[in-house]
């Protein structure tokens, strides 16, 4: 290995390590003191149970672990948006998990906790994938109950939902395994089948206290809403369960008479690894955003066999367009070539910019996957379409158009993996999170903006000095260079992965040796639900 390749290597590894530090404090919630004060209740923690829940030894996938990261602090923080997401297996059945952590503030709702909750109902939806409510929270946050309750993508969102996949026959099971109140009742009792455990979980529309405050009637809270109450005399519970072992092994039984599904009917083969080691992409990922590489070495570490075969190879050579397998899955792979190449006009093209005549082949390619029932793969590392006097008049924007409605028409499901520059209009174009890709995950080097830190920097700068001129103030070369590292200094925060995953805009950052079981995973969900309309892209200038 040369030089090059081990300072790369060294600065990714030293980025998955800063990512993993932070994933562990998240994963002590609310903090060890509050996981010891539920262990003390015979409560386990929302991780304990989803551990305990999942089949042993199989592959997860764990969505908005950075929710709310650095995000709420005068609220003391919101580590995980205080509920736990996770893709996995229960009795061999592929489902969705959410469990509320009541270690943060007892499992109350902030804003970013909503969104979370309705990102796992989405996905569910999109993907007819079970969905599974392991219940234990205080409600609605109540100093931020305006940024969570009445609006369309807010709490009550959720309700809707719960009737929405009942309509469309998704199997919905909720486990009351702590507190469940006021609007969060319906949660339960709006799915298909609800557990509660027995002197732990409750459920009322209004606690003793309120209940005393409005009507006068002084009940305890188990005898108006405990496991007792609602499976001897409301009625409004299946099961009652001795404790969260009993309650979350009942939903294993459960699970494991499930039928079958009718399947979407993706192309899947015997799975092979790739022949060129994954673990190699650490060493080719340059240390700098400014330096080049190969795209193909990356998509030869990602393909089974290390195997594909290109579209157009010769022709708008700034983006990849290939056919391959990833786990056995057929898939069609839309990546942003890194390295400087020709066009067929012998033009040099630069590296991670998207030209006229790639644009058009990756419209075309698209159109052909959705013709053959071919899931896509996009790989991001773009810093947008290309601009100037030639571009514009050559009609960058009609092809670019052309490009996103391809995509956005696209009725097979799309995964997304953002590995450096996201920014721009390629952030749309190459299936961003306003496109509804079944998955969206950065790797820790991935940055999602507008324009890069600099650019932007520079073109702000410029608005500034322009209106501190207007107001006859004198601006020195030192001035300008202190309101430009200060804009670029925001700007680069507001760039980073952790910033993207904190609100939802990303479902996960990975290690990069992850990205295969995201998108075997996450085909393997899609195929759960079969395609109902036929691909039309509308109005497309060809």
């Amino acid at each position: 290995m040369d030089i090059e390749f081990n300072k790369n290597e060294d600065k990714i590894k030293l980025l998955i390590s800063q990512m993993e530090q932070r994933l562990s404090k998240i994963y002590l919630g609310g903090g060890k003191g509050r996981i010891d004060k539920l262990h003390e209740q015979g409560k386990m923690t929302a991780r304990e149970r989803i551990d305990f829940l999942l089949d042993k030894n199989t592959e997860r996938i764990e969505i908005g672990a950075f929710a709310g990261y650095e995000m709420y602090s005068e609220h003391g923080g919101c580590p995980g948006g205080g509920v736990v997401v996770v893709i996995g297996y229960v009795s061999g059945k592929q489902c969705i998990v959410v469990a509320n952590d009541a270690t943060v503030k007892a499992g109350a709702w902030f804003p970013i906790t909503g969104k979370k909750n309705l990102r796992a109902q989405e996905i569910a939806m999109e993907n007819k994938l079970p969905i599974i409510y392991l219940v234990d929270s205080a409600g609605v946050y109540l100093p931020m109950q305006d940024e969570i309750f009445p609006d369309k993508e807010h709490f009550g969102r959720i309700f809707r939902n719960n009737a929405v996949m009942s309509s469309m026959g998704i199997l919905q099971i909720a486990a009351v395994m702590g507190s469940c109140v006021a609007g969060g009742a319906y949660l339960p009792i709006m799915s298909d089948e609800a557990m509660i455990v027995d002197k732990t979980g409750s459920i009322f529309l209004a606690g003793s206290y309120l209940v005393k405050a409005a009507i006068g009637e002084n009940i305890d809270n188990e005898a108006l809403g405990g496991a007792t109450t609602h499976c001897e005399v409301s009625g409004v519970t299946d099961y009652k369960c001795k404790d969260d072992a009993d309650c979350l092994t009942r939903i294993r039984n459960i699970m494991s008479k499930v039928g079958d599904y009718e399947k979407a009917g993706f192309n899947r083969e015997v799975p092979a690894l790739p022949k060129k080691d994954p673990k190699e992409i650490y060493g080719i990922i340059p240390d700098a955003r400014d330096k080049q590489y190969d795209m193909h070495q990356i998509i030869e570490r990602l393909v089974d066999n290390s195997e594909f075969e290109e579209y157009k190879e010769l022709y708008g050579q700034s983006i990849i367009c290939a056919y391959a397998r990833i786990d056995g899955w057929a898939v069609g792979i839309v990546a942003n070539q890194r390295k400087v190449v020709k066009s067929k006009k012998g033009e040099m093209q630069f590296g991670g910019v998207i030209y006229s005549d790639s644009a058009d082949k990756a419209a075309r390619f698209i159109m052909n996957c959705n013709q053959k029932k071919i899931p896509l793969v996009f790989l991001q590392d773009a810093t947008g379409f290309m601009v100037g006097s030639r571009s514009e008049h050559g009609g960058i924007i009609k092809d670019g158009a052309k490009m996103v409605n391809a995509m956005s028409n696209s009725v097979v499901p799309k995964f997304t993996i953002i590995i450096g520059n996201s920014y721009g209009a390629a952030n749309y174009a190459m299936c961003g999170k306003a496109y509804d890709p079944r998955l969206i995950v950065g790797w820790p080097t991935a940055q999602v903006a507008v324009m890069g830190g600099a650019q932007a920097a520079k073109v702000l700068v410029q608005i500034e000095v322009a209106s501190l001129k207007a107001k006859g103030e004198e601006i020195t070369p030192e001035r300008e260079l202190e309101l430009f590292n200060k804009i670029k200094d925001r700007y680069d925060t507001q760039t980073t992965p952790y910033y993207a995953a904190a609100r939802l805009w990303l479902d996960a950052i990975i290690d990069p040796s992850e990205t295969r079981k995201v998108i075997s995973m996450g085909i393997e969900m899609a195929n759960h639900s079969p395609l109902t309309k036929a691909y039309n892209v509308g109005v497309l200038q060809t």
